[in-house]
């Protein structure tokens, strides 16, 4: 393709929409995720297991089905159309928050039970404990299989192209059906996903490195 330089700055626009999905998601699987670890954590009993069985749920099955059942049965549903960014952030981050819920679940039980033992026998309220004991040394252990969460779902974020959405992948298609000529523009793509991607981790390893010296500081 001869024109690869307006090619790579069409599809270099839809970066903007691609972040915005990622770093909505990410926020609303965080804060979802978080609190369903700790209900399935401290409620072993039914309420546990209906949240066990939500989380397998939404494991369970292709995003793509749970993007396209926000974007066309929620306006039906709550009588209100959404727009292709906030569907995008909602079923994002739903599906993150499964995923964000169990790598919590498993940083949480492998901390010392003594900690639990220790902040009842204080009578420590479960909010601070959660807030100032247990979640600060959990996120810490688990920060590596975070970020890789974080990768997974920047890459996800392209079948918000199947609902229209203009980002990376939709650009470059755009630019293939126009063209007749789909190689470059899946390379662009990529390129740009791929470039995402090393800086992600480049500040995941910053920000493990910083925290590591801060520990042993």
């Amino acid at each position: 393709m001869s024109n690869t330089l307006p090619a790579l700055l069409f599809v270099g626009s839809g970066v903007a929409l691609t972040l915005e999905l990622l770093i909505g998601g990410i926020a609303v699987g965080v804060l979802l995720g978080t609190s369903l670890a700790i209900l399935r954590y401290m409620y072993k009993g039914i309420c546990g297991n209906c949240i066990g069985r939500i989380v397998s749920v939404i494991r369970g099955t292709p995003l793509i089905l749970q993007l396209s059942i926000v974007y066309f049965i929620t306006p039906v549903l709550l009588d209100c159309k959404l727009s292709i960014l906030a569907t995008g952030i909602i079923a994002f981050g739903i599906n993150s928050s499964a995923y964000v819920s169990e790598i919590l679940r498993a940083g949480v039980e492998s901390l010392p039970k003594g900690q639990f033992e220790a902040a009842k026998t204080l009578e420590i309220t479960s909010c601070y404990m959660w807030k100032d004991i247990i979640l600060p040394q959990v996120f810490v252990n688990i920060f590596p299989a975070f970020i890789n969460e974080i990768v997974s779902l920047l890459k996800e974020t392209a079948l918000i192209s199947v609902i229209g959405g203009m980002d990376i992948m939709r650009k470059s298609q755009i630019i293939a059906a126009e063209h007749y000529e789909y190689f470059t523009p899946l390379c662009l793509a990529g390129a740009y996903y791929y470039g995402l991607v090393i800086l992600i981790e480049y500040i995941g390893q910053k920000i493990e490195k910083r925290k590591f010296y801060a520990k042993n500081s």
